[in-house]
């Protein structure tokens, strides 16, 4: 079955040094390489990485309809009422004391590069259903992903109120939780896209290319798995 094919993939993108991130071992100040790398590697640049999968010749109708809306979201913020995703990051980033010239010009370490050329090559490739399952089954998705697949009803104002505040960032850091805009989108209208994205995949990839999508999305890992150490040892982190 495709979606266990897959999901066993994202059970997988659990990188050991995490723990060092979520539990709040690593000062703000040296959290900086890993918030630069995220932004040059994929936050900044999502939108147009998923209108490159919409401009595919091939791609089906309802999909660019899937793709456009989120599109939409991420580049204006319109359907959420806030701002751009990438505007929301850098506003997060200045709620963490960072500077906004900070994000400018980052140089990217050698496995963020080479997982940033992954990105861009994926995305366009043909069939589109290669790029569509990398950015938005594995970019969006985490090891969390079968259990937030449960979760069929939106999330209350006050749940997500709750999770804001256990937020590392918020819990451990002490940053003020207004600064989280954007984690707040992402629990209010991520759901939606996420089913989206799994219909998409799931409902136009025939058997004869699901090996090429697992075998995409598992490069996908192995790529984000190296780029994540070379941001821990930015970061100071030893195992």
């Amino acid at each position: 079955m495709l979606q266990e094919r897959l999901l066993s993939i994202l059970d997988r993108k659990n990188h050991w040094a995490w723990p060092h991130f979520a539990e709040g071992r690593i000062p703000l100040p040296r959290l900086l390489p890993h918030f630069q790398q995220e932004w040059e590697v994929y936050v900044r640049d999502f939108p147009q990485l998923l209108a490159r999968v919409l401009g595919h010749a091939d791609t089906p109708q309802d999909v660019r309809a899937m793709l456009a809306a989120n599109i939409y979201e991420e580049q204006t913020g319109g359907i959420s009422g806030t701002a751009s995703h990438p505007e929301l990051f850098l506003r997060m980033m200045e709620g963490c004391g960072y500077r906004r010239a900070d994000f400018e010009k980052v140089q990217l370490l050698p496995a963020a590069k080479r997982y940033r050329k992954f990105l861009d090559e994926v995305t366009a490739l043909s069939p589109w259903v290669l790029g569509a399952a990398v950015m938005t089954i594995f970019v969006e998705g985490s090891a969390n992903e079968r259990r937030e697949l449960q979760q069929t009803a939106p999330q209350t104002e006050a749940k997500i109120e709750a999770a804001i505040r256990q937020h590392p960032l918020v819990r451990i850091h002490g940053v003020d939780a207004k600064f989280l805009e954007l984690q707040r989108v992402h629990k209010k209208v991520e759901g939606g896209h996420r089913d989206d994205a799994w219909q998409a995949v799931l409902g136009h990839t025939p058997p004869p290319i699901e090996d090429r999508v697992v075998e995409a999305m598992e490069t996908a890992l192995q790529r984000w798995l190296a780029y994540r150490d070379d941001v821990v040892a930015a970061c100071g982190v030893e195992r």
